[in-house]
């Protein structure tokens, strides 16, 4: 019998089976038992992760094996070149039309829709850390660096240390993110907070701040990121259109902010750490809309990617159609939609 996506064969919702799932704690006060608040939990429960594996196409670990793997780890670089030269015409396009148009309106346009640029070249950012943009290592770092994470204010290689330290162990004592995917389910209230703080600019003076030290401290990479950011401002004085490197700067500062955290901690907000990814990566089905705006490049098939690591992103769907076909991933783990998500990632009981 058919079922949809991210409901128990009960017909509960995976956000409703974790908001289920607590800890009933109590204690004595005098001879009063006041129960402690409930404690939800994301985490898929042990009965909806069939072990099936290994199959004869994965491995015990989800991985695909020969000749699989080979075929879905092909890199395949002209069409990545031809992506990366849309992206760059669109972020920069957007901003330019902004200023040659020099209108109010235009300029705010500009600013929404920047969004959506910046989101696009931090996510080919991130398949170039991974090695996976191009055969050749050192065009791959270069288009990497110099056209995509640069302008977006992302030093590629410390990031690309950080990152590979993620995958190795998730949810572990050296994730370099922790602190980002711990705790969850917040608060409503704690979760309106943080989302505030990104779309004013407050998360992203932070990740400024740190970009000053690290010049301070003379980071070649930090360096880098200066000297094409001066380009940039450079260029939008010369031909009088400031306004346009403002629209740049405070955009990824803000919005793009909001639409990184929601994204982050739609992948990995609060899991385990754990051998099984199924533990440390949510499932979330994505709508045409997201992935057009929020997880483009098929970045919203972030289990497969951590499954393996090196498939590049326009192989991610095979892969994960691969994991559902061995019936390792099922469709009672995976969430209808990513405001399902967000919606159990804030059902969390104040302390």
């Amino acid at each position: 019998m058919h079922r949809s996506p991210g409901r128990c064969r009960n017909g509960t919702s995976i956000a409703s089976l974790g908001r289920a799932r607590t800890t009933a704690l109590s204690y004595d006060v005098g001879v009063t038992v006041v129960p402690a608040k409930p404690r939800v939990n994301l985490v898929p429960p042990p009965e909806l992760l069939p072990d099936v594996l290994p199959t004869e196409r994965l491995n015990e670990r989800a991985k695909p094996t020969r000749p699989l793997r080979d075929d879905l780890r092909r890199i395949p670089n002209a069409r990545n070149a031809v992506a990366v030269v849309a992206t760059l015409l669109q972020s920069y396009g957007v901003v330019i039309a902004g200023a040659v148009i020099n209108t109010w309106w235009s300029y705010l346009l500009a600013f929404v829709l920047m969004v959506r640029g910046h989101v696009c070249l931090n996510i080919l950012a991130h398949e170039a850390a991974h090695r996976l943009l191009f055969t050749n290592r050192r065009a791959n770092d270069t288009v990497g660096r110099w056209a995509l994470a640069y302008p977006t204010y992302q030093a590629m290689l410390a990031y690309r240390r950080a990152h590979f330290a993620h995958h190795r162990d998730e949810m572990g004592p050296d994730e370099p993110d922790l602190a980002l995917y711990s705790g969850y389910p917040v608060p409503a209230d704690s979760w309106r907070r943080k989302l505030k703080r990104d779309a004013l600019g407050i998360s992203g003076y932070k990740n400024f701040r740190s970009l000053y030290h690290a010049l301070r401290r003379g980071q070649t990479e930090a360096k880098e990121i200066l000297a094409v950011q001066a380009v940039m401002l450079g260029t939008s004085i010369l031909f009088m259109r400031p306004l346009a490197y403002v629209v740049w700067i405070v955009s990824w500062a803000t919005l793009w902010k909001v639409s990184n955290r929601l994204r982050a901690i739609a992948e990995h907000g609060g899991m385990v750490r754990s051998r099984d990814r199924r533990l440390t990566t949510h499932v979330i089905r994505q709508s045409r809309l997201a992935r057009y705006w929020m997880v483009p490049y098929n970045t919203g098939w972030h289990l497969a990617h951590h499954v393996d690591m090196g498939v590049p992103w326009r192989n991610l769907p095979r892969l994960h159609d691969e994991l559902v076909r061995s019936g390792w991933v099922t469709e009672e783990i995976v969430y209808p939609s990513y405001r399902a998500f967000w919606r159990a990632a804030s059902s969390g009981t104040p302390s």
